[in-house]
């Protein structure tokens, strides 16, 4: 046979979807395992860099929300019940990038591993502590597993998702600095780039924050009003500048940092946000950049903070705005000598399994 089918479990995470696998059925070399990812999600065929940006041939569906994919395996790691590799399959050119995180597909990491015989239900919950290998950072999502059974069906509605399921909660516990090391890696809570005042802040995922009114804008408008050419443009302008300054190195093709738009709050949140990944406007939002917006809220000083109506070091339910509709991050700060500091967060999403069974991707891949 010229195709060979791989297990696989087809879920939505959150506001995005892709295939989950099982490290062991994937193989170990990085450059053969992403040759899979290319074919599996269909940018290209596996086996050469002819690139089809519409997915026809692999299970992606032409988005970058659905062109995502996440890599499972039993931690070996004291504490750790499952290490998570989330990968970015980029729909324009033969690229996988495991560089960022991304909490939507984190959302179903729980499900899944349950599923693959990871980790064993409790009851009348189960908590599953997660590894993100991109960045080292560490989560616990909690399910509920009454009798030792789980179920995708509930009452949770998520702004962005039709209809309710069963709620998974997802508690972030070590999101400072989570690729730069530091909460604010210049030292600077505001500064100018291009004639732009941003805020560069790092916190579950490196984001350069822009101010709307200088950016010509409301601050929310519609996703398609915001994939325009030249506004993505001079954005990302400023965003390879930072990331030189963030020390995260030459951004180009990459999707870290990520970019988002800051505004004071419509709908009787806390503040209006648009998050890009990073070329086009997010439908919705990230559940990394949730957490980013929610903490440089709190933080005075910041370009985000001062448009936001949320209490200033303070742990609170925080309410964020996005294009769809709102995300909801329960952020913990804790005192500390040097005042109060931030300590964890988290939100409540759904998952679903959509799919079980096989991807099949030329047998060459994986000879």
């Amino acid at each position: 046979m010229d195709l060979k089918g791989i297990p696989a479990l087809f879920m939505r995470g959150g506001t995005s979807s892709g295939p989950y696998w099982n490290a062991k059925d994937l193989p170990a070399d990085v450059a053969k395992r992403d040759a899979v990812l290319l074919a599996a999600l269909g940018t290209t065929d596996g086996l050469t860099d002819e690139v089809d940006s519409a997915q026809l041939g692999g299970v992606g569906a032409a988005t970058p929300v659905t062109s995502k994919t996440a890599i499972l395996s039993r931690s070996d790691a004291e504490g750790i019940d499952v290490d998570y590799l989330f990968a970015q399959v980029d729909l324009k050119r033969p690229f996988v990038d495991t560089n960022p995180s991304c909490g939507n597909i984190l959302s179903a990491v729980g499900h899944a591993a349950l599923e693959m015989g990871l980790v064993e239900a409790g009851d009348p919950v189960t908590r599953i502590t997660i590894r993100n290998t991109n960045t080292g950072s560490l989560m616990e999502a909690v399910l509920e597993t009454p009798g030792g059974a789980w179920s995708y069906l509930g009452d949770a509605r998520i702004d962005g998702v039709a209809g309710s399921a069963a709620p998974v909660i997802m508690n972030f516990l070590d999101v400072v600095g989570s690729k730069t090391g530091k909460l604010f890696p210049t030292g600077e809570r505001m500064e100018e780039i291009n004639g732009l005042t941003v805020t560069l802040i790092d916190v579950a995922v490196p984001m350069i924050w822009f101010r709307a009114s200088e950016l010509r804008l409301e601050g929310n408008e519609t996703k398609a009003e915001l994939d325009n050419p030249k506004l993505i443009a001079r954005m990302e302008a400023a965003r390879l500048i930072a990331s030189e300054r963030m020390g995260l190195g030459d951004a180009r093709g990459k999707v870290v940092p990520k970019m988002g738009i800051a505004s004071a709050p419509r709908n009787g949140g806390n503040i209006t946000s648009r998050y890009f990944v990073p070329q086009d406007c997010h439908p919705t939002h990230a559940v990394t950049g949730s957490i980013n917006v929610a903490t440089a809220a709190t933080l005075p000083g910041t370009v985000v903070a001062e448009v936001s109506t949320a209490a200033a070091l303070s742990s609170q339910s925080f309410v964020l705005e996005h294009p769809a509709g709102q995300i909801v991050v329960e952020l913990a700060y804790k005192d500390s000598a040097e005042g109060p500091i931030f300590d964890r967060a988290g939100v409540v999403r759904t998952a679903k399994k959509i799919m079980a069974g096989e991807i099949f991707v030329p047998s060459a891949l994986l000879d």
